[in-house]
């Protein structure tokens, strides 16, 4: 149902580097990159991630409420995502941990531009 999820970012460059090696951890890659978008993901016809200046040049800011959950396969990998992310500068919004007990797993994270990010499993 989705295609792709987009993310507004203030410094272009940094916001791929960020993505492109955290979302590598998944097998994703840019799939399209230009002067002011860029896709990751697995390929064209699978949900992608874009980060991107905004079209309207005013300033990015991220949504209250606003949330992008990524399914990485497993509680292991829900960690290995987080501790990632954070090790790429990313901000702790809510360490790893069930936090339905036996249907949800999760972890939060915020980027530079404080975009918050989930890394969860189901189960």
């Amino acid at each position: 149902m989705i295609s792709y999820v987009t993310l507004g970012v203030s410094d272009f460059a940094a916001a791929k580097t960020f993505y492109g090696a955290l979302l590598g951890e998944l097998g994703a890659k840019k799939l399209l990159d230009m002067d002011r978008i860029t896709f990751f993901g697995k390929s064209m016809a699978q949900p992608m991630l874009a980060v991107c200046v905004p079209f309207n040049k005013e300033p990015a800011n991220p949504g209250n409420g606003n949330m992008v959950s990524i399914a990485p396969g497993s509680k292991e990998a829900v960690d290995k995502l987080y501790h990632k992310a954070i090790e790429l500068g990313a901000s702790c919004d809510g360490a790893p941990g069930q936090r339905i007990p036996n249907q949800f797993y999760g972890a939060y994270v915020r980027d530079a531009d404080g975009n918050k990010l989930c890394f969860c499993h189901f189960g």
